[in-house]
């Protein structure tokens, strides 16, 4: 069992590092401040604060527990590796062990102002019309089905479908822990090569799609930025295809142009109004920090130009079903050819590659 003897050292090594970078007691005073908001007779007078409240006191109360359980592991497999007698199942129990501690240093890197947030994911088709159109569909139904393997919950907020098929453009809420953090890194143009399904000839073709991510964050988290009534377009509209036929027949549909950057926002996903107005200047209030800070690091890096949230001359990854099946990340080179795999969600090996190469 010399080999078990190193891998725990190995093990208990890097928990000590983990535990450095997550500070457990700093997580415990903030959990002991959230127990007693959440104690508050008023909480529940704004539902959307008492909610993220709640939700930040659950995923505080599970990453202590993973860190006391983890920390309690290792210290019983130390005692038992030290016995004349060991277990024979001892060697399944370190690589589970290996397994938690990889998660949680994966959850380290997460450390950036807001990658505890939820994410507003947006994605645009490029030019090739109905071809790009299904492209765009295809990367929304692949990042649907990796929320559902987190267990994370997705909401559609804006949709504009494809006059044929796909959809044009489209922006969905995913909440669930740490899902800005994890998600961020897909930002960027995504470009599919394929044989084409929609020509008779089937000639291969090459489609583009956009793909934004943002946090969702409220007047509180960014009190710098300023939103001045005079400075908001608002235009009402009915929804062009979710929500049902109240949302169909009133203009519930909400539309606001920030008239100083020109940057817009919708929101068509609830019954009424009001609502859609307040997920609309979240996701505005989103885009211009997005701004602020892109121009903030070209500042800091010299640089000078129009900025381009997600812009499309940032290509992030290729997928490629022909003439061959591969999919490849152009900033880490992780490469896959289980193409279907990807497409039904199965992108976790090229976001944890990408927050291990950002964090390099």
């Amino acid at each position: 069992m010399e080999g078990s003897k190193i891998n725990i050292s190995d093990l208990s090594a890097r928990f000590e590092k983990l535990k450095k970078a997550l500070k457990p007691e700093e997580k415990k005073q903030k959990l002991d401040a959230l127990e007693a908001e959440s104690a508050k007779p008023d909480l529940w007078s704004d539902p959307e604060e008492a909610k993220r409240i709640l939700q930040e006191l659950s995923d505080l109360k599970k990453e202590i527990a993973q860190l006391e359980d983890l920390e309690g592991t290792i210290s019983t497999i130390e005692g038992l590796l030290s016995q004349d007698a060991i277990p024979p199942d001892l060697e399944k129990e370190i690589r589970a062990t290996e397994k938690l501690l990889a998660e949680l240093e994966l959850v380290s890197f997460l450390s950036d102002e807001y990658d505890d947030k939820n994410a507003l994911v947006s994605i645009h088709a490029g030019q090739g019309g109905t071809e790009a159109m299904d492209w765009a569909n295809m990367l929304l139904r692949m990042y649907l089905r990796y929320a559902e393997r987190r267990g994370w919950k997705t909401q559609t907020l804006d949709y504009t479908p494809g006059e044929e098929a796909g959809v044009k453009s489209v922006t969905f809420r995913v909440e669930g822990s740490l899902a800005y953090g994890y998600l961020k890194g897909e930002a960027g143009t995504h470009r599919l090569v394929r044989q084409s399904p929609f020509n008779a000839d089937k000639l291969r073709q090459t489609s583009f799609a956009l793909v934004e991510v943002l946090p969702e964050v409220t007047a509180v988290d960014l009190p710098d930025i300023e939103m001045k009534d005079e400075d908001l377009d608002w235009q009402f509209f009915r929804a062009s295809s979710q929500g049902g036929q109240n949302v169909q027949k009133v203009s519930t549909a909400v539309r606001v142009i920030h008239r100083p950057t020109g940057i817009t926002s919708s929101s068509q996903s609830e019954r009424f109004q009001e609502q859609n107005r307040k997920i609309a200047l979240n996701l505005l209030r989103a885009k211009l920090w997005m701004l602020e800070k892109t121009r903030q690091e070209e500042t800091k890096k010299g640089l000078k130009g129009e900025y381009r949230p997600a812009s499309w001359g940032n290509q992030i990854r290729s997928y490629v079903l022909h003439p061959y099946k591969m999919v490849k990340d152009l900033r880490t080179e992780v490469e896959t050819s289980n193409t279907e795999a990807v497409l039904a969600g199965e992108i976790d090996e090229f976001i944890e590659a990408e927050l291990k190469f950002v964090k390099k």
